[in-house]
């Protein structure tokens, strides 16, 4: 198989990248910029999704789109969340039409279905929300919609909504969680009683292959989306202090309420929004409802559809972690 990983420089991107490599497929990797970090063996394209007539030739002979990339965050300037999430997105699935290309797997995000209130083991059919607190999830939603009906006969579609992709060489959630730690920075929000789901990289890039490969077997999966997860919610807070205290951070000593973070987060927003500050806001109010809600999946159908299973338990995951963090030769 002949494949095209879009965003493949980031975590889930390079690790599906070298999946395909390491399983002897044909694969090309497209960013925006140069990733030496990846193999040397591996094709490498600079390109912006944003720049159609480039991606039409990337794409050349290319069976399956891996397509990961997008800008996130829950700060920045709306129309760079549209153009890339939005319109590269659109790129993407007119480049894959007039190229011929046979299959189109989707990295989506659970937050396209999260309001302000708690998501407890929801499944699929759970609706779009009118409002978002954020730019990212009302881009990615769009994005997800204009894939779901982009499938048709000669374009087989399907999209995965893998939640808080964690391990070692996490280049973002980990990081900072330690960063914020070590300068004692990092407060507890809310209870501390909420359960959210994780998905460890390994599990997040089965459920990748598996979903290309359902593409193949039948129709179950055409133009479907499917949450996936480790398959065991964890509580949020006690997870975050199980990895600090492993990694010999210090501990999470300081509390503020949701109601609290979230009237913070609304004039934060307001003042950087004023002064047309560009760096992100240390708390912003989908920020303070991400870490004081509960948001956690029923991923049944990607069970019965895809044949996905998570391969690395959430405690295993977090030795593998711990093991990186360490510095183990291994890693």
């Amino acid at each position: 198989m002949k494949a095209l990983v879009t965003g493949g420089g980031g975590f889930l991107g390079g690790a599906i990248a070298r999946h395909l490599h390491e399983a002897h497929h044909d694969v090309i990797v497209v960013g925006r910029h140069h990733y030496p970090h990846l193999p040397k063996s591996l094709k490498s394209a600079q390109v912006d999704i944003r720049d159609l007539d480039a991606l039409r030739k990337t794409m050349a002979g290319v069976e399956a789109v891996f397509h990961t990339a997008a800008f996130a965050g829950i700060w920045g300037k709306a129309e760079d969340f549209y153009s890339i999430n939005v319109e590269g997105t659109r790129n993407i699935i007119k480049a894959c039409r007039l190229n011929g290309v046979q299959k189109l797997i989707f990295t989506s995000s659970p937050s396209v279905v999260y309001g302000t209130s708690s998501l407890k083991g929801v499944d699929e059919s759970v609706p779009y929300p009118n409002d978002y607190l954020c730019e990212y999830p009302r881009t990615k939603a769009i994005a997800e919609k204009m894939v779901i009906e982009a499938n048709n006969a000669d374009l087989a579609t399907v999209s995965l909504r893998p939640h808080l992709i964690w391990g070692p060489g996490d280049p973002h959630l980990i990081p900072r969680l330690l960063a914020k730690a070590e300068k004692g920075s990092l407060l507890q929000v809310g209870q501390g009683d909420n359960e959210v789901d994780i998905i460890y990289i390994d599990n997040a890039v089965q459920a990748h292959i598996k979903a290309c490969e359902s593409l193949d077997i039948d129709n179950r999966s055409r133009g479907k989306v499917y949450f996936v997860s480790d398959g065991e919610p964890v509580n949020l807070w006690q997870w975050i202090g199980e990895v600090l205290q492993k990694s010999g951070r210090p501990p999470v000593t300081k509390n503020i309420s949701y109601q609290t973070a979230s009237r913070l987060g609304g004039f934060l927003e307001g003042l950087y929004g004023l002064l047309n500050i560009k760096q992100e806001p240390p708390m912003t109010r989908f920020l303070a409802s991400q870490l004081a809600t509960s948001h956690y999946f029923n991923i049944s159908r990607a069970k019965k559809d895809l044949g996905y299973m998570p391969l690395v338990s959430s405690a295993e995951g977090m030795n593998r972690l711990i093991a990186y963090l360490s510095g183990s030769p291994e890693y």
